[in-house]
């Protein structure tokens, strides 16, 4: 029992489970529903990040202001993950601070598209990754709770192929209209307001109906009270994370280093004629479709292989320089290596904190890993934007430089991991 116990941990799964939390609805079924609602959300951000660096081309930016928005973007998105992660933590109102973040973004899309100028079209833009940075700790948390009685590379995986379809729906939505009205960028970010609609008031009913998710992880007998104290123990007992948490956000920090904003890749796309306005968001479309299919297809293999198959993304990654090729053919062929690399680093990359990181100081340490990410992401927008600037070889040289060192990082923190999971 003891080795299917650690063998459980060593890949993600807890083979003992709690009793299901009664009076709420199954875990797989709370988890399909919350994956609905990412897949309308991702209609909307990821339909309007399919086109913003085209529209914001349209209103004077280059390459650079493409990629340092793009990058300051992310930033937000994930950076701020920290300060949010903790007031989730601190508060526990890991419901208010999901609604809350889900209303910021779609209400500010929709009008990214009316503004016609440059600066009020980036302020919106940022509202909608700041509703990303609020909302995200808290709903890896809420989703955490049910993964313990599902396996949490899967409970991941399957959330993001939810949230990817989104991410392929959206964009193809866009593609469509800009297909029927060429340049109408107005319009495009405007029927987005309709799945925006959606997912509050499916947000909403979720809420209703499981309003302590924390029941599907909590064992029998305990209270809400009593798992309270616990968690304030765990969480006072974990302010000071592992160092083998760190030395993994790290890397992960310098590989989102080596992975450009899909804004820039557009912007090369179209620029260099090798694609219309309107095949674009098709690209992202196929891209997104990708992502999702990736994170489920490896959340499986992380639950039967363990944390080891992540080893494959800084290679991924590398590769995905393709993106940047001069044939439109390799272009389609890099952004969907692209898309696998994104899709891994949003679903399974995030199973591997519930090996590193207690449940009580997870919504904290989700937070500091987003915002390892988004510092590398908007050194990577920045760097990138300028090294486009300057010529596609420094791309590349920039792209392999930063994945290599990832990859050394990332065997190291697998080591550490598989050394103290066989002392247990």
């Amino acid at each position: 029992m003891a080795r299917r116990d650690r063998e459980g941990r060593r890949r993600g799964r807890v083979l003992t489970p709690p009793a299901r939390a009664r009076g709420t609805l199954h875990p797989w079924h709370f988890i399909l529903v919350f994956g609905l609602v990412s897949l309308l959300a991702d209609m909307v951000y990821e339909g309007a990040r399919s086109i913003i660096g085209p529209y914001l081309a349209t209103l004077g930016a280059s390459a650079t202001v493409v990629g340092i928005v793009a990058g300051v973007g992310e930033f937000i998105g994930y950076g701020l993950r920290v300060v949010t992660g903790y007031a989730a933590q601190r508060t526990r109102r890991y419901w208010t601070w999901t609604i809350l973040g889900y209303a910021l973004t779609v209400l500010s899309v929709p009008l990214i598209g009316a503004t016609g100028a440059l600066a009020p079209a980036l302020l919106l833009y940022a509202t909608e990754r700041l509703g990303k940075a609020v909302r995200s700790p808290a709903k890896d948390t809420l989703l955490s709770y049910a993964s313990a009685q599902t396996g949490r590379g899967s409970a991941f995986g399957v959330h993001q192929a939810l949230d990817q379809t989104g991410a392929v729906l959206g964009p193809l939505l866009l593609a469509a209209v800009l297909g029927w009205r060429d340049g109408d960028y107005a319009l495009a970010f405007g029927v987005l307001a309709i799945p925006g609609v959606l997912v509050m008031a499916l947000l909403l009913w979720l809420r209703q109906r499981v309003p302590d998710p924390a029941l599907y992880e909590r064992p029998a007998g305990i209270s809400q009270a009593g798992q309270a104290e616990q968690a304030d123990a765990v969480a006072s007992a974990s302010r000071r994370l592992h160092p083998r948490f760190w030395l993994y956000a790290a890397t992960l920090a310098v590989l989102s280093c080596g992975v450009a904003s899909f804004p820039l890749l557009a912007f090369h796309a179209q620029t260099t004629g090798l694609l219309s306005d309107a095949q674009v968001p098709i690209l992202f479309a196929v891209a997104m479709f990708v992502d999702g299919a990736s994170g489920l297809v490896m959340g499986r293999l992380y639950d039967r292989l363990g944390p080891a198959v992540l080893l494959a993304v800084p290679v991924a990654a590398a590769a995905s320089v393709l993106s940047f090729a001069s044939d439109a053919t390799l272009v389609w062929f890099g952004v969907a290596i692209w898309g696998v690399v994104n899709g891994v680093l949003d679903s399974t990359a995030k199973a591997v904190v519930t090996l590193l990181v207690p449940s009580g100081a997870r919504a904290i340490a989700f937070g500091w890993l987003a915002l390892a990410r988004g510092a590398g992401l908007l050194i990577a927008g920045a760097i990138l934007g300028v090294a486009y600037d300057l010529g596609i070889a420094s791309v590349v040289t920039a792209v392999l430089v930063a994945n290599a060192l990832a990859l050394v990082g990332l065997v190291a923190v697998l080591r550490s991991l598989t050394y103290v999971l066989h002392q247990e």
